[in-house]
């Protein structure tokens, strides 16, 4: 019995370590935890909170906010920036000066954050998210009932819309429980707000919040290895290293499946933009929204449990990479699962490939995807159609005239 008890009592000394010591002020944590200490950490924040055991081990002094700022040289309108990292628990803000240099103002503990790490993917999956996000001055301005005062980080953004994510209302609020939000207490998320609140009504259109799994650290990459987020984490660590390179919020921007960083200007760094995104994705963004959209005013399908066949694709090459094949998967969700999409008004000259109906469940995310790329083609063909056939009807006019 000495070896399980010997255990135990490393285990309860590295979670009472990781409560005090998470969400002490610095640029690094000075603390790297386990997967399953990662969540004792997070319920014993729960613990302290239910019990009014606060502030949290970590906290800034709140009730001295403005002496804090003063003691910094924080100036009234400094543009605002804000890091927030999963398995470390911890939210930082941080400010910047006339060379649009940021400098870190505080970090606070995070109370709780629900899920493991690793992205958000689904509405419902109670997964915090993970990746590149801003705030303007419309998402500081909470309609919910509980939160009025929270910061809506703006999930899903355009990453995530053409990586086929979904989801709402992932906000940076109070208390100690969440469904994929970051819960920071009362006190906290208070001062947070008032923070932004005051930077966005200064001028500054738009917060960067980068949100990451863990500080993007190569040790940090080694310990918490998981292959299915390996090339999302390595482009995430892309955007890391260029702020800790530079100290200014990079550019951000979202072309195909994957994030693009550019070191921003001095002048940039004092305004960030939004996430910037490359006509392509827009474009495939519009077209899943539709389909969306197309998908959501079907009828409800019935419910019945007859097992048919439907064939699933496998993503366009044009931003999904790989070839466009098909397979044939076995769906028991009933014959009227997914009614097929008949075209709207088939255009004289299309192929019968670009007007048919769908061979596949739009239920299926890779249908959908190959739905998209046939209608973006179908528009592409319509519009050289459409233009050609003016040139023909120009020339017949010229032809009259002269006779």
């Amino acid at each position: 019995m000495t070896k399980p008890i010997a255990h135990i009592k490393r285990t309860a000394l590295t979670v009472c370590a990781a409560v005090a010591v998470l969400g002490h002020l610095g640029t690094a944590s000075a603390l790297s935890l386990d997967i399953n200490d990662i969540a004792e950490v997070r319920k014993e924040r729960k613990k302290a909170n239910a019990s009014g055991k606060l502030p949290l081990p970590g906290t800034p002094d709140l009730k001295r906010l403005d002496d804090r700022l003063a003691e910094q040289g924080v100036a009234e309108d400094a543009p605002l920036f804000i890091r927030v990292f999963k398995a470390e628990s911890e939210m930082e803000v941080w400010t910047g000066d006339e060379s649009g240099r940021y400098s870190l103002f505080a970090t606070y503990p995070i109370c709780y954050w629900s899920g493991t790490l690793g992205p958000k993917q689904k509405e419902g999956d109670k997964q915090a998210p993970e990746g590149f996000y801003t705030v303007n001055m419309e998402q500081s301005i909470h309609k919910g009932a509980k939160w009025e005062k929270a910061l809506n980080v703006g999930y899903p953004n355009a990453f995530d819309k053409v990586n086929l994510r979904s989801g709402s209302y992932i906000l940076i609020h109070g208390g100690c429980a969440s469904i994929g939000c970051f819960a920071m207490t009362n006190a906290v998320s208070q001062e947070i707000y008032k923070l932004a609140t005051q930077a966005l009504e200064a001028g500054q259109p738009h917060i960067p919040v980068h949100v990451f799994p863990f500080r993007m650290t190569e040790g940090n990459l080694a310990k918490y290895n998981a292959p299915e987020w390996r090339s999302f984490w390595a482009n995430l660590k892309q955007g890391y290293d260029l702020f800790e390179r530079t100290h200014r919020p990079p550019r951000v921007s979202v072309c195909g499946p994957r994030y693009g960083f550019t070191p921003a200007s001095r002048l940039e760094a004092l305004n960030p933009g939004p996430i910037e995104v490359c006509p392509e994705t827009a474009q495939v963004i519009a077209d899943l929204s539709h389909i969306n959209k197309r998908v959501a005013e079907q009828p409800e399908p019935q419910t019945e449990t007859a097992e048919i066949k439907t064939a699933s694709l496998a993503g366009p090459a044009s931003y999904l990479g790989g070839p466009i094949t098909a397979s044939v998967v076995n769906n028991r969700s009933g014959e009227n699962f997914e009614q097929q999409l008949a075209p709207r008004k088939p255009r004289e000259g299309l192929s019968e490939t670009l007007t048919r109906p769908l061979p596949c469940s739009l239920a299926m995310p890779a249908c959908r995807r190959y739905a998209a790329l046939r209608e973006q083609i179908a528009h592409k063909i319509t519009v050289e159609l459409d233009e050609s056939d003016r040139s023909v009807k120009k020339k017949k006019k010229k032809r009259t005239a002269h006779r």
